[in-house]
């Protein structure tokens, strides 16, 4: 403890700009399962190069899978992670490249029969991306629309062929974004106000053809097989045509009443079916320019369709949460099946069709699709009228048939997502629940879960693990992607401490510190410091070689992160992550953009390009920046009506984590050593002040006495004439007994017998 000063502190300096944050992402023990509701599917039916089909699915939860199947099971066989948020569209272009797009506002592809090798990133969108379109028969040609207005076209095959300069560019490698052995792309960016801005990027990279005109958000985008027509929908309640090789609009058309949620056109770019949040389906014929029928099949907005072959009958579903088979030229209409969530996509495969959800989970149900009139066949159909008023009114008069299936072929099953979350007092713990109302209790050190309760009470149990105890907040927590996504920022994660018996860490003395922030940061980069401590060294230079100052500066940092004690330190148990089901790191360095990728994964050749300095710096130099409030504030006196020595006079200043019971060690040597002030030293720091005066009758000096033959006394500490416990420590007094915004005033005073 030592004095504060009378006059303020010295402000610290001001950070010019805001750090780059690294987030880490928990999942839970089956990793092979999505977290959160299905945005997307498709199909990869089985080809000469390929004897097997696979189902692709992209999730809210930020990653897509690939599913394969055997008889009527099916199994996890690649995830794709790379993507920070979630994933919204994904479109398989041709057999090997599937392509997605993103929260993040990226559009990425991917070598769809791989392990989940992300082969490049496109950062040309604004806003977030919400839809593709690919052309069938040219699988080169793949359209993203976004909330930003923007439509791009991209030729695949231009960009993804190399560039002259390797190491400038692959923001994307094939290790899920942090190589550089292929090149980047990024290039021009347009905004909603159809201005090209040109950005600090390559000259020579590869630019899409822009499709301008869009003024507010695009849902929904469709392509006809050559590659030769695309129609575009989304907030202005009209569908607009283009031609994707030039970019040029050809018409646009009028009709729905509410925003275009999802588009279909034929495979000659003749018909285009829509379905909008007026809950209508509306056929279109392009080659006429005008609406040929309006469908009033749902009750809510249609998010969904997909349709036969033949373009003769559609399966759509939506917000209503019901399927629904509609043959276009006789308009009869039949419920399939009722789902528990909104539908939010549909993809045919042979004679069925999967079903996503916001549920984490996938269907397949039986669809005719070859034959769909057999569904007809088995009753319950109604005539689909082209008023939605009339539609609603059967619905509200429970006038619906009963569906025609009631349960699917198969279930690929998800893992509940998170709806509720805690952070418990100790800051090292959350108490979560699920959509499943399963309550379970995470180390977020460990990346655990550390006790499962089952369907429980999330309150009772929340309040059966209060602590009192106080610990400043060193993280943020949020449930975005299903998951616990924990976000570390500088400098606060580096602000709470613990001290090493209260963690149990063994081999260091028990009053030693230990910092959170830092431990969990070596803990998260442990396989990638184990890995870079194994990787090659560079080459000595011959004699011909000349090191430039950038790489001169670089070796430098590097000989020094290597010779630094710091990077040797080993990784606590407390701190320790698993290396099945292992987190997931989000974050962004010096180059590029955000990256994820599971901590197991890192190679050892990342650095400063791939993650944020300071996140470095505290891991390798054990270099932390200025923190803020580690220190209390706080004045320490008698009891009133006591006459025990006054043993200090001005205000003092001690570590938040600083115990009572060292507070009460400080009065009793003060009491009984009666040593100056400025040499006592508590907890690494000390305390200056004058002589103090010495209360007589005390009964703890006899005449003639020496100091260390006093006796010692019990001392007890209070605040607002409440008892402290001596484990509590300072922060923890002024949160929950000293409850003031001013200076804590704690009194002493021997203790009284019971």
């Amino acid at each position: 403890m030592h004095r504060v000063a009378s006059s303020g502190s010295n402000g610290g300096s001001v950070r010019n700009r805001k750090e780059k944050k690294l987030t880490y992402v928990l999942n839970d023990a089956n990793d092979s399962k999505h977290c959160a509701g299905v945005n997307c599917l498709d199909v990869l039916k089985s080809s000469v190069s390929s004897d097997r089909s696979y189902l692709f699915t992209g999730s809210r939860d930020g990653t897509l899978k690939r599913w394969a199947f055997d008889e009527d099971a099916s199994f996890c066989s690649a995830t794709f992670e790379s993507h920070v948020d979630w994933v919204n569209d994904a479109a398989l272009a041709g057999e090997s490249t599937l392509v997605s797009c993103s929260s993040d506002t990226t559009v990425k592809t991917w070598d769809s029969l791989s392990d989940g090798a992300c082969t490049r990133t496109f950062r040309q969108h604004t806003d977030y991306v919400t839809c593709l379109a690919v052309a069938a028969k040219n699988s080169n040609v793949v359209a993203s629309g976004g909330l930003g207005g923007e439509v791009f076209i991209w030729d695949i095959e231009a960009a993804l062929s190399p560039v002259t300069k390797p190491n400038d560019a692959m923001e994307e490698s094939s290790t899920n974004g942090l190589g550089n052995s292929q090149p980047v792309t990024s290039l021009r960016n347009v905004g909603s106000s159809n201005n090209i801005s040109v950005q600090s990027s390559p000259s020579h990279g590869y630019a899409p053809t822009i499709a301008k005109g869009h003024k507010e958000s695009v849902y929904a985008l469709a392509m006809n097989d050559a590659g030769t027509m695309l129609v575009s929908g989304g907030t202005e309640k009209v569908l607009r045509v283009w031609d994707p090789r030039t970019g040029s609009k050809t018409m646009k058309l009028r009709g729905h009443t509410d925003n275009v949620r999802v588009l279909l056109l034929d495979s000659t770019g003749r018909f285009c079916l829509s379905g909008s949040s007026d809950s209508m389906i509306r056929l279109w014929d392009l080659g006429q320019q005008r609406c040929l029928h309006t469908y009033a099949v749902h009750t809510d907005s249609v998010w969904a369709l997909a349709c036969t072959p033949s373009f003769t009958h559609v399966y759509s579903g939506g917000r209503d949460q019901s399927l629904y088979l509609t043959d276009l030229a006789t308009r009869e209409s039949v419920l399939m099946c009722t789902k528990e969530h909104p539908i939010q996509q549909l993809a045919l495969q042979d004679d069925s069709i999967w079903v996503a959800t916001i549920d984490s989970s996938v269907e397949r149900w039986p669809a005719e699709v070859q034959s769909p009139e057999k569904v007809f066949q088995r009753g319950g159909s109604f005539l689909a009228g082209n008023l939605s008023f009339n539609r609603a009114r059967v619905s509200l008069e429970g006038l619906n048939p009963p569906p025609a299936y009631k349960v699917p072929l198969m279930t690929i099953p998800g893992s509940h997502p998170i709806v509720q979350h805690e952070i418990l007092n100790n800051k090292r713990q959350i108490l979560t629940k699920d959509a499943g109302d399963s309550v379970k209790l995470w180390d977020i050190t460990k990346g655990v879960v550390g006790e499962d309760f089952g369907k429980i009470s999330f309150e009772e149990k929340k309040e059966e693990l209060f602590e009192m105890v106080s610990i400043p907040s060193w993280f943020t927590v949020d449930t975005r992607l299903g998951c616990l996504s924990l976000h570390l920022e500088t400098p606060q994660c580096f602000s709470a401490e613990m001290y090493s018996a209260d963690l149990k860490v063994s081999g260091r003395p028990e009053d030693d510190k230990i910092n959170l922030g830092r431990e969990t940061l070596k803990g998260l980069l442990g396989h990638w410091m184990a890995k870079k401590k194994h990787k090659p060294k560079p080459q000595a230079l011959t004699s011909g070689d000349i090191l430039s100052v950038k790489d001169t500066k670089k070796n430098l940092i590097a000989s020094k992160s290597e010779d630094s004690s710091a990077g040797n330190d080993p990784v606590y148990p407390p701190f320790e992550f698993p290396s099945v089901s292992p987190p997931s790191i989000i974050t962004e360095g010096s180059q590029g953009g955000p990256w994820r990728k599971k901590i197991t994964e890192f190679t050892g050749t990342e650095d400063e390009k791939d993650f944020p300095l300071w996140c470095l710096d505290a891991v390798l130099n054990n270099r932390l920046p200025p923190r803020e409030n580690t220190k209390l504030s706080f004045f320490l006196h008698p009891c009133e009506g006591s006459n025990v020595q006054v043993v200090t006079l001005g205000k003092l200043s001690a570590p938040r984590i600083l115990r009572v019971h060292k507070v009460t060690n400080y009065v009793v040597e003060k009491m009984v050593l009666d040593s100056p002030l400025d040499s006592l030293a508590i907890d690494g720091a000390s305390v200056s002040g004058g002589p103090q005066q010495l209360f007589a009758g005390n009964g703890l000096l006899t005449p003639g006495s020496k100091p260390w033959q006093k006796l010692r006394p019990s001392i007890e500490i209070l605040c607002n004439n409440q008892v402290l416990s001596p484990e509590w420590s300072l922060a923890t007094v002024r949160t929950f007994v000293w409850k003031k915004p001013e200076d804590l005033i704690l009194n002493y005073r021997v203790a009284i017998a019971k």
